[in-house]
């Protein structure tokens, strides 16, 4: 977010237009956040914490790795959305 100075009042500052996220944005960033830590942390120490959490294959551990596939599925979306409006 970048910040730029009105000329009427130089000391206030005002949001340039930008991307705005809605929350289902910020859920699908989230999810993606948390299965790429997820997966760097199976790349590096072999530790995966959905499993560890929810059980290896259970169905909760399922959902949570088709919810996490979803969101960077719409982060495609999202990119492309990003993407246009710059």
């Amino acid at each position: 977010m970048a910040l730029t100075h009105t000329s009427s009042n130089p000391v206030r500052a005002q949001r340039e237009p930008g991307i705005h996220l809605n929350a289902i944005d910020w859920i699908a960033l989230a999810l993606m956040i948390v299965g790429g830590i997820n997966w760097g942390l199976v790349g590096v120490l072999n530790l995966d914490i959905v499993a560890a959490i929810f059980g290896d294959g259970t169905t909760a551990s399922r959902v949570v790795y088709a919810l996490v596939g979803l969101a960077s599925i719409y982060g495609i979306v999202l990119a492309a959305k990003c993407g246009r409006e710059r």
